[in-house]
């Protein structure tokens, strides 16, 4: 596993990007064949309610960005991605659906583009199990600051397999380019930064397992 305090964050961060670039022209074969499980059922928990403010930080190709659009119909969406090719990318996903309300922009988690309490719901996946720990505390607080009042959080990552079928994905990642991820356990870092009704659930795509944790802001 890469020793992640031997690098600035400013590296890091421009590996992402790197990374990004390149694989958001094969992105949506991993989105599809190892996430989709989770990702789909991550739509269903969010539970959106058209009308509302919604964000998807690490927005990639617009998998998910498609299927929030069309649950909020008369609210106003909002896509975010650190990588400028994953942002055209999910652009171009978006306007195939005829909407138009919806905004996607390039930007940093840690440092969001939003003013306090902008959104009802904030859904993220597949970032954190590519992020540094020392970075979650800093990410959650600006997803904390940006949602208001009793607003919703989803989150989806790569996790720790509970058997031992569920963890061969382990092995594509010897190949995988820059920052692999690595399985992780959302829950104590929510609970540290006193978000509530904070719910897991355990899902396999394909021997990949992900989890998806929804809570609240308090």
């Amino acid at each position: 596993m890469m020793n992640w305090k031997r690098f600035p964050i400013s590296f890091l961060k421009r590996k992402v990007v790197a990374k990004y670039n390149v694989l958001c022209h094969i992105y949506d074969v991993f989105g599809l064949v190892m996430e989709s499980k989770a990702r789909q059922r991550a739509i269903e928990i969010a539970d959106i309610r058209n009308g509302e403010n919604v964000l998807e930080v690490a927005v990639g190709t617009g998998l998910n960005f498609v299927e929030i659009l069309k649950r909020n119909t008369d609210g106003w969406n909002e896509g975010l991605d650190i990588s400028p090719m994953m942002a055209k990318k999910a652009k171009k996903r978006a306007k195939k659906t005829g909407l138009a309300n919806y905004s996607v922009k390039v930007g940093d988690s840690r440092s969001l583009p939003y003013a306090d309490g902008s959104f009802d719901l904030i859904v993220n996946q597949y970032m954190f199990d590519i992020f540094p720990t020392s970075e979650y505390d800093h990410v959650l607080k600006e997803f904390r600051r940006i949602l208001r009042p009793n607003g919703r959080l989803v989150l989806v990552n790569t996790t720790k397999g509970e058997r031992w079928t569920d963890s061969l994905f382990k092995c594509l990642f010897h190949i995988y380019p820059v920052n692999k991820c690595r399985g992780v356990l959302m829950n104590p870092h929510l609970e540290r930064l006193h978000f509530q009704d904070i719910k897991r659930e355990y899902i396999v795509n394909y021997t990949f397992p992900s989890e998806i944790v929804c809570s609240r802001r308090s």
